[in-house]
């Protein structure tokens, strides 16, 4: 039996193009990255859709079923929940576009409603169940050493994907080789297609590292993601744009991403959903960003006030004339 729609988070696994078996397994022996199959139960609504293995967001409809991974999220804008909070009765959401499966406890209302499912049962491969860590990458632990220009946020939404592509673009206009990774979030596939499409020579993310999202034990992120620095270390880029998802505060590890990147950064651009979001991360890190983009520079209102908060300078990213500011800043942090 195989799925009629499989999720970008299965990507790694490549189980579209392979066969496999589904069987029930008890809760009590469930975990995180756990593949499994589920049903479509209601309707969706029209603007609900999957990513499936190459990114392509599908629409599903009523019956049809889908493979994914078991996750948690803790999105302040999206849904909160996660698979322990499936109850007996196997009713599920789908929680990321890419797929992460849980059930939701609490939704935002700015956020179509999640498309709901119900569990069928584990893949399952030669008897074993099949999990997203038995495909993660597998590098040699490697020291990184490569500039890093860090992307951070002050929430999800703020505007980190599309200021990652404008650097990316602006570092390959000054002739660096870039790689690009995604350290922390729920797991989709759209920033890594994103960075991708700006020009990085190589792009990773945690779902490579085996992690439907970063809500994990903090040993555990540490871990795993550390497979994916030796990976981009390997590929000897000139410079590394790597983008922490959500905020470093809330549960995704972003602190920690932080923490293991640290001694490489170069450069730190901070997203802010507002200005006086600024301030709070300011505070709450003790030092401050490089540049101030996203939301809160959409207007010169808001550079005005960010400028006027912090000593920090602001750009409007999406504005072409911010390329030349960005790119004496950035060849300016950079060897």
């Amino acid at each position: 039996m195989n799925a009629d729609v499989h999720a970008s988070v299965t990507r790694i696994a490549d189980l579209e193009d392979r066969e496999y078996d589904v069987e029930e397994r008890p809760q009590s022996a469930w975990e995180t990255g756990d593949y499994v199959l589920a049903r479509v139960t209601r309707r969706p609504a029209p603007e609900a859709r999957l990513e499936n293995p190459q990114g392509r967001r599908v629409e599903l409809i009523e019956g049809e079923t889908i493979v994914g991974a078991l996750g948690t999220r803790r999105a302040t804008r999206g849904f909160v929940g996660g698979w322990e909070d499936v109850g007996d009765d196997g009713q599920m959401d789908i929680l990321t576009g890419g797929g992460v499966l849980g059930r939701a406890t609490s939704v935002s209302a700015y956020v179509p409603t999640p498309i709901e499912i119900e569990y069928e049962g584990h893949v399952v491969i030669d008897e074993e169940v099949v999990r997203m860590r038995d495909y993660r990458i597998d590098a040699p632990q490697a020291e990184l050493d490569t500039p890093v220009i860090l992307v951070l946020g002050t929430s999800m939404s703020a505007g980190k994907t599309l200021s990652a592509r404008v650097i990316i673009r602006v570092l390959i206009e000054q002739g660096y080789e870039v790689a690009g990774c995604k350290l922390t979030g729920a797991g989709t596939y759209n920033d890594a297609l994103s960075m991708s499409v700006a020009g990085a020579e190589s792009v990773y993310d945690f779902v490579d590292a085996g992690l439907p999202t970063t809500v994990v034990p903090e040993e555990t992120f540490r871990e795993s993601i550390q497979s994916v620095l030796s990976r981009i270390q390997e590929r000897q880029a000139d410079v590394i744009v790597a983008e922490v998802g959500a905020s470093p505060l809330e549960p995704y590890n972003g602190a920690a991403a932080v923490d293991l990147l640290d001694d490489q950064v170069a450069f730190t651009l901070l997203c802010a959903s507002d200005p006086y979001a600024v301030v709070g991360i300011e505070e709450a890190f003790g030092h401050s960003p490089d540049l101030v983009a996203g939301i809160a520079t959409n207007t010169t209102a808001g550079i005005n006030l960010v400028e006027k908060l912090t000593d920090c300078p602001a750009l409007n990213l999406q504005n072409e004339t911010a390329k030349g500011p960005l790119r004496h800043m950035l060849s300016d942090a950079l060897p």
